[in-house]
């Protein structure tokens, strides 16, 4: 089994330095065309299967990379960006929400080890339902350092930030 790991497209508030998590902003032009590449990165890969965050930024970056290949496409809230409650919308330094042994607690935000464990259950599972599968996750950057802290553990220093994929970076993890 492969998994593929993608983040969404560019969006105006990534250029703006606003947070997004659950807020559920369109791709633009740039993000548009980032995803026409990671499509023509994908192209030769055998994929099964993708699994993608309900809101629209990674709805469109997979639709987009699924053009012309019918690929099954299951939306699933498991992976939806975290939850930065009141940040949302807001610029904020990254280093202080993506340090692990921090422990910061917001009102109606998903600490960083709620979205670990959150990430981590739904790992285990589509490891299991999908072990024989070339799985692509069309996600989000908080999603991808949950990923990694997965499958490459926490870093000693607790310093999370460098685990975050770029706007259409692709990563791979073979189980």
């Amino acid at each position: 089994m492969k998994i593929y790991v993608t983040r969404h497209g560019q969006t105006d508030w990534n250029v703006q330095g606003k947070t997004q998590g659950r807020a559920d902003i369109e791709l633009n032009e740039v993000g548009i065309k980032q995803a026409k590449q990671t499509k023509e990165e994908l192209k030769n890969i055998d994929i099964d299967l993708i699994i993608c965050s309900p809101l629209k930024r990674a709805k469109k970056t997979a639709e987009i990379i699924n053009e012309g290949r019918n690929i099954p496409i299951i939306f699933d809230d498991q992976i939806i960006e975290r939850n930065f409650g009141e940040f949302e919308g807001e610029k904020i330094k990254f280093d202080e929400f993506w340090d692990y042994n921090a422990h910061p607690r917001y009102q109606r935000a998903e600490t960083i080890q709620e979205i670990i464990s959150r990430i981590s259950n739904f790992l285990d599972k589509i490891k299991e339902e999908y072990k024989d599968k070339n799985v692509l996750l069309v996600t989000h950057g908080g999603v991808s350092i949950a990923i990694n802290c997965y499958f490459k553990g926490i870093p000693e220093d607790g310093k999370l930030i460098n685990y975050c994929l770029h706007n259409c970076e692709v990563q791979e993890f073979e189980i």
